[in-house]
C-alpha cells in the first residue's frame, strides 16, 4: 500500500450481507467462482463468516482467497472450517532484506508460518503469487521455485503491470519467457500443461512430476479476449477490467429500502457488455486507472 494511504470509513464499505446479496444475484447469471482479495482481506474482522455465507449460495462452486499471508497462521484453521479451500498467498521474495524493501515492513517469517499453517489445515491447492519486477526477480525466481517445489505449493509469477500512480516503467517488467528459462535451467525442465482459455495463468509442470509453475503474462501475452472476470470493490463499485477507467456503482442498489435483484442483474449485464476488447497496455493510447492495486483487488 502507498505510505500516504487514506483509509475509508467502515460505513463506506459493503457489509458481509451486502456482498452476499450481490453474489446471490451474480450466481443466477452464471457466476460460479468467487475470490476474496483486498487490500488485505484478513484484516476484515470475522472474515470466516463471509466465507460461510458465500459457500452456502446456490450455484457458487468455488470460493478462494488471495492474501499477503501475514495474518494467515492465526486464521487458516477457522477459514478452512468455514468452507474455504483455495488460497493464493502473495510472496515476492524469501529474503528478509528484499522483503522489507518491497513491502516497507518486516514479516517474511509470518508469511512462511502462514503457508505452513494453511498446509496443515488441509488447503489444496495453495498457490504462491510473486510479482516479477526486474531488479528483484532475477534474485528470487529460483529460490521461490525451489521452495514451492519442496513444499508442494503451486508457484505463480505475475508480470509487473502499470497499476497505480507511479510512472509506468516498462523496463521493470521481467518477462514470462525469462522466468521460465531461468527455472528450466536451474530448477527443473518444464513443459506446458493443459490450459483453460479463461484462466489468466499459463501453467507448466516439471517433467519429473515435481510440481507446477504458472505465469500470468498480462504485458507480454495479453489474455483479454478470453477474460471472464469482474471485480466488486470493497466500497461497492463494479469493475469489468483491472484497468477499467469507469465503474458501476452497485452499493446504492444494495442499500435501497427494497433490494431489487433485477436492477442488480441489469447492472451486471451492462458491465459485462461494456468489457473492452483489451487493456491496451502495449498501445500508445493506454491510460492508467486512478485506483491503485491495493484498492482494486488482485
Amino acid at each position: 500500500m502507498p505510505e500516504d494511504v487514506t483509509f475509508r470509513d467502515r460505513s463506506e464499505l459493503l457489509t458481509f450481507e451486502e456482498i452476499a446479496a450481490f453474489v446471490r444475484v451474480a450466481a443466477t447469471l452464471g457466476v460460479d467462482k468467487v475470490r476474496l482479495t483486498g487490500g488485505e482481506p484478513l484484516v476484515r474482522k470475522d472474515l470466516h463468516k463471509l466465507v460461510r455465507m458465500l459457500v452456502a449460495i446456490p450455484g457458487i462452486r468455488d470460493v478462494g482467497l488471495t492474501t499477503n499471508g501475514v495474518l494467515l497462521a492465526e486464521q487458516a484453521g477457522v477459514l478452512f472450517d468455514a468452507g474455504l479451500r483455495r488460497l493464493n498467498v502473495s510472496l515476492d521474495t524469501l529474503d528478509p532484506e528484499r522483503f522489507q524493501r518491497l513491502t516497507r515492513r518486516t514479516g517474511v517469517e509470518k508469511v512462511l508460518a502462514g503457508l505452513a499453517a494453511a498446509k496443515r489445515a488441509g488447503f489444496d491447492p495453495i498457490k504462491v503469487n510473486a510479482v516479477a519486477i526486474r531488479g528483484f526477480a532475477e534474485h528470487d525466481v529460483v529460490p521461490l521455485a525451489r521452495y514451492c517445489r519442496d513444499n508442494g505449493f503451486e508457484l505463480r509469477f505475475i508480470e509487473y503491470m502499470p497499476i497505480g500512480a507511479e510512472q509506468w516503467e516498462r523496463d521493470k517488467v521481467f518477462f514470462a519467457h525469462e522466468i521460465l528459462e531461468r527455472i528450466g535451467r536451474e530448477v527443473g525442465a518444464l513443459r506446458p500443461a493443459n490450459h483453460d482459455p479463461s484462466a489468466p495463468a499459463q501453467d507448466y509442470t516439471y517433467t519429473d512430476g515435481g510440481g507446477t509453475v504458472g505465469v500470468i503474462a498480462s504485458v507480454s501475452r495479453p489474455f483479454c479476449a478470453n477474460c471472464n472476470r469482474l471485480r466488486l470493490t470493497a466500497d461497492g463499485k463494479l469493475r469489468n477490467c483491472l484497468f477499467a477507467l469507469d465503474e458501476t456503482d452497485v452499493k446504492g442498489l444494495l442499500r435501497a429500502p427494497v433490494i431489487h435483484d433485477e436492477a442488480i442483474a441489469e447492472a451486471l449485464r451492462r458491465s459485462v457488455w461494456a468489457k473492452w476488447e483489451g487493456h491496451e497496455i502495449n498501445a500508445a493510447t493506454f491510460v492508467k486507472p486512478d485506483r491503485t492495486m491495493h484498492a482494486i483487488g488482485g
